[in-house]
């Protein structure tokens, strides 16, 4: 997702999503482990959305 996306939703969506995010990332840090994990980007794709969406909130929270 792009950060613009995340800028549009609201802060629990946005909370929401994080939580989402980081589940995701510990499914595929465990796929991984045990071998059936193909695609390893994944895992930096999902970072990198984290990353986007803390980024997102923390300026959301700065703001208000």
């Amino acid at each position: 997702m792009k950060a613009k996306e995340f800028a549009a939703m609201s802060a629990e969506d946005l909370t929401k999503k994080i939580a989402e995010l980081k589940e995701e990332l510990f499914n595929l840090r465990f796929r991984l482990a045990t071998g059936q994990l193909d695609d390893v980007m994944q895992i930096q794709k999902v970072k990198r959305d984290i990353a986007r969406a803390l980024t997102v909130q923390t300026q959301m929270s700065k703001k208000a």
